[in-house]
């Protein structure tokens, strides 16, 4: 890996595996474990590190000076890009969706004073930079210049994911995931030994493209063993109920462990509902990533 990686690595805590205890889970005879890869630095957190950190290694090996992305008002890649650039020395742009407020969201600010370049488009203008999947696909690039489609959602990023993965060292029956671009997912599901069912749960609504999404990352299509839950939205990408809050403010008090409603937040709401109805056959031991992207609570506070 290239030093400047793996000097900033090297500073990251380990992404521990925490058993919830919860007399529910005894009542239904499972076992729920979650990977804390919220635990692996304050701000380039979870998913977003594995799914960079290939590409970055790419980035710095092509000698790119700019990182170019994309992502909404409270976006955890462009937040985790933005302030990884700054460490690595690097200029960042992002297109940002959506008109610019009037008042900047707290994301946007520190994507401001971390040095990046924003660039708000119109959503439809949003939308066709999602056809931009590979690093020198954006029009208009200049020498040094690297684009990372949304989410950083490339095949390099699978690699990162693989990683989690392969940290887990316990047997386990099914691997949970929220998804938003789908990238962790396809990792997961490319990474995870064959007897392991994988389950993605969209934090978007009208999702049903994830699928197809997903299978286009896949190195080997056609893997049987994985699907995505698409019920548990909650009205959409960064909406929210009264019914989830009163969840996530529950569980961080029964666990002391923080979640968040855009992703993590619904997958775990989905999975207790889901235990609740005799889904999982007794015995089974689940496992839950934590994806990190704490840092958007900041949009649901009062």
């Amino acid at each position: 890996m290239h030093p400047e990686l793996d000097k900033l690595e090297k500073t990251f805590k380990p992404s521990i595996l925490t058993k919830i205890d919860d007399p529910l889970l005894d009542e239904y005879q499972l076992e729920l474990w979650m990977k804390r890869d919220d635990l692996l630095h304050p701000v380039i957190s979870g998913n977003k590190w594995r799914k960079l950190k290939y590409s970055l290694e790419q980035a710095l090996s092509l000698g790119a000076d700019t990182l170019i992305s994309m992502g909404g008002a409270y976006s955890n890649h462009l937040h985790a890009l933005a302030y990884t650039g700054k460490l690595l020395g690097l200029k960042t742009q992002g297109f940002i969706r959506g008109e610019q407020p009037d008042t900047l969201t707290p994301t946007l600010l520190d994507l401001q004073n971390w040095g990046m370049e924003l660039t708000f488009v119109s959503r439809s203008a949003y939308r066709g930079l999602r056809h931009y999947k590979g690093c020198h696909d954006l029009p208009g690039l200049k020498p040094g210049q690297y684009w990372l489609p949304e989410g950083g959602a490339q095949a390099l990023a699978l690699k990162g994911v693989a990683e989690l993965v392969n940290e887990i060292a316990i047997p386990y029956d099914l691997l949970c995931v929220p998804c938003g671009t789908g990238a962790t997912l396809a990792g997961i599901i490319d990474a995870v030994p064959k007897s392991v069912f994988v389950s993605g749960f969209a934090a978007l609504k009208n999702a049903g493209f994830l699928k197809t999404d997903v299978e286009a990352l896949l190195p080997r299509p056609g893997a049987p063993h994985w699907d995505i839950n698409l019920d548990y939205h909650f009205g959409g990408f960064a909406t929210t109920t009264p019914e989830l809050m009163a969840f996530i403010t529950d569980f961080e008090y029964k666990t002391n462990i923080p979640l968040e409603p855009v992703y993590t937040g619904k997958m775990m709401y989905a999975l207790y509902d889901l235990i609740t109805k005799h889904t999982f056959k007794p015995g089974l031991r689940l496992i839950a990533v934590h994806t990190g992207g704490l840092q958007g609570n900041r949009g649901f506070t009062a």
